[in-house]
């Protein structure tokens, strides 16, 4: 019996007719997908999602009648499993709407290249096309097992930082993940995630409104405190500097690594030798490999990984990559990351 899905159904709302006509055709470059409805505000998107079965919309922010923000609660309590890619422009104000709609239900964000139309954008599309297929294909197949993939026991070296990865779905995951945390972690935390420079600040003030652990931009030099987050700015891979007790932020224009600038190998690296391999990895949501490497380098000194699992990632591309290698302690779903974490931290052992 085969089991391919049928295409992802997907609606496409913008009220400029070239912009839903330009990610129409990206999207339906794909025959994965296939567009099955068109909306030029929040009201028709809603009118249309009552009237046929879709799974995955694409919502601008800006738009006459309805905007996104208003018609994306219709659009929820109509389907409450339905998948919500916000559609922003490059700015500060639309990073801090998109971000906000992440915290009221949306799935995901999507920055566009320009606010007047789509010229032909590899990068673009291929983030699309990831964002899209993915969440389908998790509102598809609802929860399910991850294959079995080998398991190494905990390290037995307390950890003295806490370093997280994420990409594609890494936002959602990441609001997730801190509310689980609480306030009580007594080693500093680093997290890179891949995102332009405009969203980075406004990530990292969203989670630092979670009610857990303070979260801020990472700035050169400064010393990573125990319990904060310290994100690193976009376009910069974050670094970590100094020794377990005296460890430091430093922040790097040396070249993208895996494509990204910001990349989670880099960060690993570095943490593993400032740390002495007493590093707690957790890898989150994302497309390709980045953080496989220094995962390995962690691994190899004494540290520890966990990931989150197939189910509940959006692209099980970074967590799978370490899972499939056989680098991870445990591999859960997002729910039971934050509990597996903390445990690990107080250094008891499964």
């Amino acid at each position: 019996m085969s089991t391919t899905l049928a295409p992802a159904r997907v609606m496409v709302c913008d009220d400029s007719a070239v912009i839903r006509g330009a990610i129409t055709r990206m999207l339906e470059a794909d025959p994965g997908v296939r567009v099955v409805a068109k909306a030029a505000n929040g009201q028709q998107a809603v009118e249309a999602l009552q009237r046929m079965a879709i799974d995955v919309v694409v919502l601008d922010i800006e738009m006459p009648v309805m905007d996104g923000m208003q018609a994306l609660p219709l659009l929820l309590r109509t389907d409450p499993g339905l998948k919500v890619v916000m559609a922003s422009t490059l700015t500060t104000r639309g990073a801090e709407i998109a971000l906000r709609a992440l915290r009221l239900g949306a799935a995901d964000y999507l920055p566009k290249p320009s606010s007047t139309g789509l010229t032909p954008d590899d990068r673009f599309q291929r983030e699309l096309l990831e964002k899209v297929k993915g969440l389908a294909r998790q509102r598809r197949r609802g929860p399910r097992p991850t294959a079995t993939v080998p398991l190494r026991p905990v390290s037995l070296l307390p950890a003295r930082l806490l370093a997280i990865g994420s990409s594609t779905g890494g936002p959602q995951a990441l609001f997730t993940l801190v509310q689980g945390l609480g306030r009580q972690i007594d080693v500093p935390v680093v997290l890179t995630q891949h995102m332009p420079p405009t969203f980075t600040p406004i990530l990292a003030d969203h989670i630092n409104r979670l009610d857990g652990l303070g979260c801020a931009e990472a700035k050169d030099g400064e010393p990573l405190l125990k319990g904060r987050i310290y994100l690193a700015p976009g376009d910069r891979h974050l670094m970590v500097e100094g020794r377990p007790g005296a460890l430091r932020a430093r922040l790097t224009m040396d070249p993208p690594e895996n494509f990204c600038r910001p990349s989670v190998d880099p960060m690993l690296r570095s943490a593993t030798s400032a740390c002495e391999g007493r590093v707690l990895v957790a890898m989150l949501t994302g497309m390709g490999h980045d953080g496989l490497a220094g995962t390995r380098q962690v691994v190899d000194a004494g540290g520890t990984a966990i990931a989150q699992d197939e189910a509940t990632s959006v692209v099980w591309g970074m967590p799978g990559a370490i899972a499939q290698a056989g680098l991870c302690h445990a591999v859960l779903p997002l729910p039971a990351l934050a509990g597996k974490l903390r445990e690990m931290l107080r250094g008891t052992r499964a």
